[in-house]
């Protein structure tokens, strides 16, 4: 469950000096929200983690993966998401001028994938972060609602475990919507071998 945090509207630096010692945290336009990760949440981050890795390895890429990093949109004065997952570009890290001292990206071209595991505050993911990761760049984001937690606008009814995969086109998503023991398709990770219900019920 996702508890938001008595409303304050915080600056990033404000966020950073009550809130930057603790992954638990996230700032959207000014709002600071508790994460409150279950361990189920954890799983599927902890399983999709585990076979991107693989992947990266596999082709002998210059990327790694971070799970729970500080992502600052540049553009964005009053927000810091924080992904489940993330893969980032280490070519591109030369460009990104608070990671070497903080560990925050701020640079969309740094990210070439990045997921979000739903929790109760699922209209960030399905609204808000399709927006913004979209205007970063970002080619491709995972959003795994292991729970069917989304409304029934974005996952249809009966609401169901859904695994969505967003897909940059000229500069929008195009969202593809994967359940059950459909085999999944990624276009940054084309060897991956996955159905759905693997990632959803994190290799269960």
């Amino acid at each position: 469950m996702v508890q938001t945090i008595p409303k304050q509207l915080l600056s990033f630096d404000d966020f950073i000096a009550r809130y930057g010692d603790s992954n638990r945290y996230e700032l959207i336009d000014g709002e600071a929200f508790d994460l409150e990760p279950t361990g189920y949440h954890e799983e599927v981050s902890a399983f999709i983690t585990t076979k991107v890795c693989a992947q990266i390895d596999a082709i002998a890429l210059n990327w790694f993966v971070l799970q729970r990093g500080l992502l600052r949109p540049s553009n964005l004065g009053m927000t810091a998401f924080r992904p489940d997952v993330m893969v980032v570009d280490r070519n591109e890290l030369t460009k990104e001028l608070l990671w070497y001292d903080q560990s925050i990206l701020t640079l969309g071209s740094s990210i070439k994938f990045v997921v979000e595991v739903v929790s109760s505050n699922w209209q960030n993911d399905y609204a808000r972060k399709v927006e913004d990761y979209a205007i970063l760049g970002i080619p491709e984001y995972w959003i795994a609602d292991y729970a069917g937690l989304g409304g029934t606008r974005h996952i249809g009814k009966p609401k169901q475990p859904t695994l969505s995969i967003c897909t940059l086109v000229n500069g929008e998503y195009e969202i593809h919507q994967f359940r059950g023991n459909q085999p999944i398709t990624s276009l940054t990770f084309p060897n991956l071998k996955l159905t759905a219900e693997q990632v959803l019920k994190a290799g269960r």
